[in-house]
């Protein structure tokens, strides 16, 4: 069960919380919302990427929207004189159709930094799909993600890649291992993260598995 599942869907509410955290009892409205969380989301991930943003949490309360982005580079999104801050609430404004002049609804961004990057496994993908992309050795950047995450203190990675990997004709599949990482066992502590990463060659598929 543990090899086929998303490992934070199969942990959520036991050892990870919700990325969105409201609820609604009309069934149209709950659709439209989380519609509107998954655009917003792409949307801040697409814009905020030379932050490294790695998560961004939405709570909705009658009145108030908070949104928690956690950034390994937090000072280049609240930028200078909280500058940042201003254009990305006019960005959710807009995304969100909420009007200026009502005031009722209030935008709260709270900015988390990510204080051990090694150890978040969207971070891990990121950077090494950064550098497929600029066509570095795939082998080399796996094995440097895979030391710095141990260097970091992870009890175990796992990273596979799927795709035309360093531009052969058939796409295959490679699996990097070290240290343990028991994705059956709930209790362990596992961050899953997949990334894209756009090649002369077409996709390759990043999944990185870190037992924190």
């Amino acid at each position: 069960m543990g090899q086929k599942a998303n490992a934070k869907g199969l942990r959520l509410g036991i050892l990870y919380n919700w990325s969105s955290r409201w609820f609604f009892s009309d069934k149209k409205k709950y659709r439209l919302t989380l519609i509107s969380d998954i655009k917003l989301r792409n949307l801040l991930m697409k814009k905020l990427a030379y932050s490294s943003v790695t998560q961004i949490d939405i709570e909705r309360a009658i009145n108030k929207i908070t949104l928690i982005i956690y950034s390994v580079k937090p000072g280049m999104i609240i930028g200078r004189g909280g500058k940042g801050l201003e254009e990305l609430k006019k960005i959710i404004t807009q995304t969100l159709e909420i009007k200026e002049k009502n005031k009722e609804v209030k935008i709260d961004l709270k900015i988390e930094p990510v204080k051990k990057p090694y150890l978040n496994s969207y971070y891990v993908a990121q950077t090494i799909a950064e550098k497929l992309i600029r066509n570095f050795s795939h082998r080399a950047v796996v094995h440097n993600a895979i030391n710095r995450v141990i260097e970091a203190g992870a009890k175990g990675i796992k990273i596979q890649l799927g795709g035309r990997i360093a531009g052969a004709e058939i796409s295959r599949r490679e699996k990097y291992f070290q240290g343990k990482v028991p994705l059956s066992t709930i209790r362990e502590d596992i961050d899953f993260a997949r990334y894209p990463a756009l090649t002369k060659s077409g996709y390759i598929g990043i999944k990185v598995w870190i037992c924190k």
